[in-house]
C-alpha cells in the first residue's frame, strides 16, 4: 500500500523544527536547501495539504503541519526502536545501550561502571537519560530507555519486569538557613509548612499518572526540572520539601540546608534496577551484573531495612 508520508520526509519536517529553518535541516542532514524544499513540497502534493504557512516573512506550521510532526516523532521514534532491536539480534551485542536514572541518585554514580564497559572494548553506545518520579518506569515502559538504575515500586506498571534491590533512599524535610522555616519550632506542623511555596520536580511521565510527594493541599509550588535544581532553589530560599539525604549531605554539613523535624515524616524509598524481562543483550547483562554489585551506588542508597544490622 502506497502512502504519501515516508520515514524521510518525516525526519525533515523534524529537522526543520529543531533546527528553525529549511537551511539548518539541510545542514544537519547533509542535502541542498532545494532538496529539502522539494521533499516538504512533494509531502504536501500527495496528501494535499499545507504543512507551512509561507504567507508571513517566515515559513511557519500550520496546524495539521504541526500535528502530522507531533505524530510523526512517534513514527520515527519507533523506526529507530525497530533498527536498534533488528541490528540486536544480528549482532549479540547491541549497537546502543539507554541507561535510565533516578534523579534521585546523580549521574555520576554511573561513572565507574561506564568505565569499566568501556576496557571491554565493545562497540556499543551508552546513552545516560535522567528520569523523575514515574519518568522512571515510564520510560522503561515504552522502551525509550533499556534499563533503569533507581527505579521505585510506587510506581511499577503492570508488565513482565525483572528487578534487583539496589537499597533504600532516606529523605529529610529541608529548608534555606535563611528560610523563616529553619528557626521554626519543632516538629513543623502541615498547616504551618503549607504556608511556604514547596519546590517541586516535575515529573517527566509521558503516560504513567505523575508523582506529586509531599505536596500539601492549597500549597504554593516551585516547579523545576529535577532533583539538582530542586536543591538549588531550596539552597536559594525560595521553596521547601523533601530532599533525598544522600544529594545533600555537603549542604547540611556546610548549613547552607538545615533539616527540619515534621509533624508528618516521610518513609525511605526503595530503589530498584529494572529491565524488561525478556531483555538478555550481552552490554544490558553486564550493565546489570555490573551494577547489582556497584559500591559506588552504596553512597546513594543504604540496604534495606530488612537488611541491615
Amino acid at each position: 500500500m502506497h502512502t504519501a508520508i515516508t520515514i524521510d520526509a518525516l525526519k525533515v519536517l523534524d529537522a526543520i523544527d529543531r533546527k528553525g529553518s529549511f537551511a539548518g535541516a539541510a545542514a544537519e542532514l547533509f542535502r541542498v536547501p532545494s532538496a529539502i524544499s522539494y521533499t516538504v513540497q512533494k509531502l504536501e502534493e500527495d496528501l494535499d495539504i499545507q504543512v507551512y504557512d509561507r504567507s508571513g516573512h517566515k515559513a511557519a506550521l500550520t496546524p495539521a503541519g504541526r500535528y502530522l510532526l507531533n505524530e510523526g516523532r512517534a513514527l520515527l521514534e519507533a523506526a529507530e526502536n525497530l533498527a536498534h532491536t533488528t541490528r540486536q539480534v544480528a549482532q549479540g551485542w547491541e549497537t546502543r545501550l539507554r541507561i535510565g536514572f533516578n534523579s534521585l541518585i546523580p549521574a555520576e554514580c554511573l561513572f565507574p561502571a561506564i568505565e569499566d564497559f568501556y576496557q571491554l572494548g565493545v562497540p556499543v553506545d551508552v546513552q545516560v537519560v535522567e528520569e523523575v518520579f514515574a519518568g522512571a518506569w515510564d520510560a522503561l515502559q515504552s522502551r525509550r530507555v533499556d534499563m533503569i538504575v533507581g527505579a521505585d515500586q510506587l510506581s511499577k506498571p503492570a508488565g513482565a519486569f525483572t528487578t534487583r534491590a539496589l537499597g533504600e533512599v532516606p529523605f529529610v524535610f529541608a529548608v534555606a538557613a535563611s528560610h523563616p522555616l529553619a528557626s521554626a519550632p519543632e516538629p513543623l506542623p502541615n498547616s504551618t509548612i503549607a504556608q511556604y511555596p514547596a519546590a517541586v520536580a516535575a515529573d517527566t511521565s509521558r503516560s504513567l499518572p505523575p508523582g506529586n510527594a509531599g505536596i500539601f493541599q492549597r500549597q504554593r509550588t516551585l516547579t523545576v526540572s529535577n532533583i539538582d535544581q530542586k536543591i538549588a532553589a531550596q539552597e536559594a530560599g525560595l521553596g521547601v520539601g523533601w530532599l533525598p539525604e544522600p544529594r545533600i549531605r555537603e549542604q547540611l554539613a556546610k548549613g547552607t540546608l538545615v533539616a527540619k523535624s515534621v509533624e508528618e515524616a516521610r518513609a525511605p524509598i526503595s530503589i530498584h534496577l529494572a529491565k524488561h524481562s525478556d531483555d538478555q543483550g550481552k552490554a544490558l547483562m553486564w550493565f546489570w551484573d555490573r551494577l547489582s554489585q556497584d559500591s559506588q551506588l552504596t553512597q546513594w542508597a543504604r540496604p534495606p531495612r530488612s537488611e541491615q544490622t
